[in-house]
């Protein structure tokens, strides 16, 4: 599967609060928040959904990675969103045994890859 997405009946703020808690949890760290919505509104430009994009990172993960191919930089860090649409609060991301595959045909990335693509399933599932 290319995404991971669950609906939440949380709100876009509560569900980020426990977003980053559930980060933290699984020994992760947010490196950064892109609250892009009011990016937006800042612009002048009125957004109909709210989106605030986490990126977020294993030291010791992204270690291996770049041991393995420096290249592999420019994927780094993950990233998970918490947003809305139509409505509907979500928590999804992009998964990063899809794009690492895309990127290259080690079997260690891969390996890699896999084990935080089910640590940031876990993350998102904690924070739903």
């Amino acid at each position: 599967m290319t995404y991971y997405i669950v609906n939440t009946d949380k709100s876009v703020a509560q569900a980020a609060t426990d977003l980053e808690a559930a980060v933290a949890d699984n020994k992760f760290g947010t490196l950064h928040i892109h609250k892009i919505s009011d990016i937006l509104k800042s612009k002048g430009l009125e957004p109909k959904e709210e989106c605030q994009v986490f990126e977020v990172c294993n030291p010791g993960q992204a270690f291996k990675v770049m041991e393995i191919d420096m290249q592999m930089n420019m994927a780094l860090p993950c990233r998970i969103s918490v947003y809305t649409e139509k409505r509907q609060t979500k928590i999804g991301m992009i998964s990063p045994k899809i794009i690492l595959s895309m990127l290259s045909e080690s079997e260690d990335l891969l390996k890699i890859a896999t084990e935080v693509d089910d640590i940031m399933q876990n993350i998102i599932n904690q924070a739903k």
